[in-house]
């Protein structure tokens, strides 16, 4: 198969605009119909939706999410122009619009028949590759008259580009620092069920590990953030407030967060870190040093336009 286009599948957050879910006399706001359509609309759900709606509130009430992502397909389209593969890169979302339909729908339109898919998430569970596959696959039954095709790149979460981004940025955040801090990477939390069936937990072990072994450290953390609070089912641990503190019993003084998880610095980031785990770790005494994620760094996206060629080469072989 010879690609016609490329799809970045990702996420969402909110952005300025009504969704027009409620009248303009009730509607609660963009970051509240984005959790919401998160959560669900069960009463069970509405104060969780508040408490985490707040969130976004707290930092303007919208999320960069999309901007980024829109910043990271621009600078995916013009590294594979310069390989002299000039292929037109989307993005599209699966909680806020653009939503994955509308774009599939657009690349329909514009006579694209040949997708190939990147999903923005680097490792692998039901909530960050399974659901986004059918949110896609969705959009593209959902097309009128000829549908298109779609492949996906395989998980990145060691290569080389991707692995030298995130270790370049801790390098420059922490400076001298790190020589003695304390590494710790972070990821979304899952239910435990979720990871327990996915090769969640590994995938980040082993981009620990290449990152720990580039930047020449020995040891390192994995902590979880973002947890559902109150949860009746266990999810991933250590939280990362919990390991900030355990560490600190331990005698640390310096730690050095880098958000693995995560392509981008969006709300869960930002409030979540910059925030939460910044104020745990004042507490606690702790110098903490939060490296940026890898965005659209150089190193990130050459390593995807590379990864897009290798694939496009290999769809061609007979």
């Amino acid at each position: 198969m010879r690609y016609d286009s490329v799809l970045l599948v990702a996420f969402g957050g909110p952005t300025p605009g009504c969704c027009q879910k409620y009248d303009n006399d009730t509607c609660p706001g963009e970051a509240y119909c984005f959790v919401e359509g998160i959560a669900g609309t069960a009463e069970s759900q509405r104060e969780r939706v508040k408490d985490i709606a707040a969130h976004y509130i707290k930092l303007g009430g919208f999320s960069p999410f999309n901007e980024l992502t829109f910043k990271q397909a621009d600078a995916l389209e013009k590294a594979l122009q310069a390989r002299n593969l000039p292929l037109p890169v989307y993005a599209g979302f699966r909680h806020w619009t653009p939503y994955l339909q509308e774009v599939i729908a657009e690349m329909a339109r514009n006579g694209h028949r040949k997708i190939l898919g990147i999903i923005m998430a680097p490792h692998q569970s039901k909530f960050s590759w399974e659901w986004y596959q059918q949110t896609v696959k969705k959009g593209i039954d959902a097309v009128d008259g000829e549908k298109p095709t779609i492949d996906y790149l395989d998980p990145w979460y060691t290569r080389k580009g991707y692995i030298g981004a995130i270790a370049e940025i801790i390098k420059t955040t922490s400076g001298e620092k790190l020589e003695r801090a304390e590494l710790v990477f972070t990821a979304h939390a899952i239910p435990q069920a979720a990871a327990d069936n996915s090769p969640y937990t590994q995938q980040l072990e082993k981009t620990g590990e290449a990152v720990a072994q580039e930047l020449g450290k020995t040891q390192f953390g994995l902590a979880y953030q973002s947890e559902v609070e109150n949860s009746p089912i266990p999810w991933t641990q250590p939280d990362i407030n919990d390991w900030l503190k355990a560490r600190k019993a331990e005698g640390v003084d310096t730690v050095v967060a880098s958000p693995i998880g995560f392509l981008c610095d969006h709300v869960e980031v930002l409030y979540d870190l910059d925030i939460e785990a910044a104020e745990t770790a004042e507490a606690c005494g702790i110098d903490f040093i939060r490296a940026g994620t890898v965005g659209a760094h150089p190193k990130f996206i050459n390593m995807l336009a590379d990864f897009v060629c290798e694939k496009s080469v290999i769809s061609q072989v007979p």
